[in-house]
């Protein structure tokens, strides 16, 4: 007889979770012109002309629109670039982020 102990070997699976994601929130002002904000939306969220005027024109209706929905670090970073190109001209562009449900 043989005294040679077998152990199963075990493997254990990591369970990959999903990044949360955030959305980026367009809101409207009133000094704005609405060709800088699709100007904007254009160059920092790669929309085309139809798609930018179809989301400032949204904001401006309801006060506020969600453009586009990313990971969290990339929504703020997208966020705080396209406020900024509105603050370098003089306007009180706003884009804001929020967990998405």
């Amino acid at each position: 007889m043989s005294d040679t102990v077998t152990t199963p070997k075990t493997r254990t699976k990591t369970k990959v979770e999903r990044p949360k994601l955030h959305k980026v929130i367009l809101i409207n002002d009133d000094y704005t012109p609405r060709e800088f904000v699709t100007m904007v939306l254009k160059a920092e969220f790669r929309m085309t002309e139809d798609q930018a005027y179809k989301v400032m024109i949204t904001a401006h209706k309801l006060g506020a629109c969600v453009v586009a929905v990313f990971t969290r670090d990339v929504a703020e970073t997208k966020a705080t670039r396209a406020t900024d190109a509105g603050r370098a001209k003089g306007y009180p562009l706003l884009f804001t982020t929020e967990p998405e449900e």
